[in-house]
């Protein structure tokens, strides 16, 4: 688009802001402001001005069981050979979300380059690795691997990854790609800037995944390679399992579209999302969306029925993933401190929110499939993310974790 043509529309929205400092940009500044612009959903800034999001009120909500330990351990070896077979034939890939920064823990390098170490270096993607790795040798095949940054950290994980030699694994299997980004804006819808020739842009929330992995053209290096499910999971669990042949078997068999691995909560105030059913189909009922009737129902047997928290580790059917990507998820508009440029042009660092971001989330990915399979895991075997410095969640938790099951720090 033409310079005229950027300023009729901001016009038109009311943004004429960004253009402040055009003229004081050299041409590539100011080419890469106008692309900049050309880009943005302006869908996203009438959310904003209509105080609302696109978050659809639940339907009929119903309890999800899920397949419990007790029943998988009747069928572990069958499941495994499933899984066995499926990932020797390189049919299951893996999708780390690893776009964000390890700001709540005092670090603004990526979150993955964390170092839980006490007398050693141990790094949260270290973890991560080293957990697939157990797959990998107990299969004798690598499994592909898709990490997916942000614009913010995309070259400190890579050069991460390539100064410690991939942590042991076959880098020929690893691919980066970039999270889509999403505009800020400030209380009243004004579009927000990073500098004169920069908008502020966040990564668009871990339920754009897949649409940039299609952005990225990985998709068809997938096929190529005969991909046909996808786990994807999060940076910040390190005890998690990744593509361990019993899950993966599990699902397969179940003829799912796709799987959840879920943990018992704690307690039923726990401030987790549960897999459930709404309107017949599978979904993610958040904590905050809980009755307090639905968080203490019980069955006969005095068990919760919403009693499987998710912990962010999915495995999708890719043929389901790309039948749906064109669908429009919900966009979840969410208080944030955002770093900006101010109208004197000087840099702010808040500290307290002073915006929005826009994300969508994998969760709402799950109510767009026809079936799911909760699979339930040893909690203190798999669940140990590090969210904040101390305290529940935190470094201290998971390194205490760590240490359970087997882990020297």
């Amino acid at each position: 688009m033409t310079y005229e043509q950027i300023k009729d529309i901001l016009t038109k929205h009311n943004q004429l802001h960004l253009l402040k400092y055009y003229d004081e940009l050299t041409v590539k500044q100011q080419t890469s402001l106008l692309e900049q612009i050309s880009s943005i959903n302006w869908h996203l800034l009438e959310l904003v001005q209509n105080r609302q999001d696109t978050e659809a009120v639940k339907g009929k909500l119903e309890p999800l069981g899920a397949l419990e330990v007790s029943e998988i351990e009747k069928h572990k070896e069958e499941f495994t050979q499933i899984g066995i077979k499926a990932l020797k034939a390189q049919k299951v890939g893996a999708v780390l979300l690893a776009g964000g920064q390890g700001t709540r823990l005092g670090f603004d390098k990526p979150k993955g380059m964390f170092n839980v170490g006490i007398t050693k270096d141990l790094y949260i993607f270290e973890c991560l690795i080293n957990n697939l790795m157990d797959v990998v040798n107990q299969i004798d095949t690598w499994v592909p691997l898709y990490i997916m940054t942000s614009d913010k950290n995309h070259e400190d994980t890579v050069h991460f990854f390539e100064e410690k030699h991939y942590f042991g694994y076959n880098k020929d299997f690893i691919r980066f790609f970039k999270q889509d980004m999403a505009p800020s804006v400030d209380f009243n819808g004004k579009l927000l800037m990073e500098d004169k020739d920069r908008l502020s842009l966040s990564p668009n929330g871990n339920g754009g995944w897949f649409h940039s992995l299609q952005n990225a053209g990985l998709i068809s290096h997938m096929k190529e390679l005969g991909i046909e499910w996808l786990t994807v999971f999060a940076v910040d669990n390190v005890l998690q399992r990744i593509n361990d042949p019993a899950y993966v078997g599990a699902v397969i068999a179940s003829k799912c579209d796709c799987g959840g691995k879920v943990v018992r909560k704690a307690d039923p105030q726990e401030r987790v999302g549960v897999l459930c059913l709404e309107d017949g189909k599978p979904s993610i009922v958040e904590y905050y969306e809980m009755t307090d009737d639905m968080i203490h129902l019980r069955d006969e047997n005095g068990n919760l029925l919403y009693n499987f928290g998710v912990i962010l580790n999915y495995m999708f059917r890719l043929d389901k993933l790309e039948e749906i990507v064109n669908k429009e998820l919900p966009v979840h508009i969410v208080e944030k401190k955002i770093p900006y440029m101010d109208e004197t042009g000087a840099f702010i660092k808040p500290s307290k929110p002073n915006g929005y971001k826009f994300e969508e989330l994998v969760l709402d990915m799950i109510h767009l499939m026809d079936t799911c399979l909760p699979y339930e895991v040893i909690r203190n075997r798999e669940f140990a993310p590090i969210k904040n410095p101390t305290g529940v969640d935190s470094v201290e938790s998971a390194r205490a974790l760590l240490q359970e099951n087997g882990v020297t720090l």
